[in-house]
């Protein structure tokens, strides 16, 4: 096991982050003063206008981008203080953060298995085990029996199950996900929200979904709204999803 590893006590908290692209006469300040916890099995939304700076906060918790200033911590460790605190920032994305899209972004050429397995496998665990784990997943997922099937021969809602499988392969502290329900109809986006929450209850994950969508803005218990650059919280309707 890697030194970047956590099971996923401690959830997600965000102070003071900044984010300045530039600098002089043509500095932006992309996101001014973000402050926002997401505590272990939590679903929260977050929403604003297009160059609120969403995407940039989820590129910075990602660590894909590096903040100008502030704090970061993802599963109780710190990651970032005005500079970051991990040297392997690829394998800290890899082993404590999994990411769902709007699009499923599956590997062609892999079956359903391996798809989900590769992280496991890129981490370091052997085939078996890795594989083992990601048909523990596809069952709670109810797409175990595409298992063996082609990205291309599922359909979209199995295509984004499988993804969220492959998010939660190496029990990370925190999901990212961004627009999970966007190219889907309302029974499908509620199924995933569902799922989306089952599982972060089940492993104790933090998960921060970026969404338009207003169809699920109700089952979120608090959502974060971002706005020119600063977080405002609200309480949401926390509405219970079945399966």
């Amino acid at each position: 096991m890697n030194d970047t590893h956590n099971t996923g006590a401690g959830g997600i908290v965000i102070e003071g982050l900044r984010k300045v692209y530039g600098s002089g006469d043509t500095a932006v300040e992309a996101l001014k003063d973000v402050n926002m916890t997401v505590g272990p099995g939590e679903v929260v939304g977050l929403v604003g206008p297009s160059g609120s700076g969403k995407s940039t906060l989820l590129k910075c918790l990602g660590a894909i981008i590096e903040p100008t200033a502030g704090r970061m911590l993802l599963g109780g460790r710190e990651i970032y203080r005005d500079g970051w605190k991990i040297k392997d920032l690829r394998a800290l994305r890899r082993d404590n953060i999994g990411f769902v899209f709007q699009a499923p972004y599956l590997i062609p050429f892999l079956d359903v298995t391996d798809n989900v397995a590769i992280l496991p496998m890129l981490a370091g665990v052997p085939n078996a085990q890795a594989r083992a784990r990601a048909l523990e997943l596809l069952s709670a997922l109810d797409v175990a029996h595409r298992a063996r099937a082609q990205p291309s021969q599922l359909s979209g809602g199995e295509q984004q199950r499988v993804s969220i499988a492959r998010a939660l392969a190496n029990r990370p502290p925190v999901i990212l996900a961004d627009e999970p329900t966007a190219p889907l109809d309302s029974e499908r986006a509620m199924a995933v929200m569902s799922i989306l929450q089952q599982m972060a209850l089940q492993a104790q994950t933090a998960i921060i979904v970026v969404t338009h969508d207003e169809k699920i803005i109700p089952t979120f218990r608090r959502i974060f709204h971002i706005r020119e650059g600063r977080t405002v919280e609200e309480k949401g309707e926390g509405r219970a999803l079945g399966r």
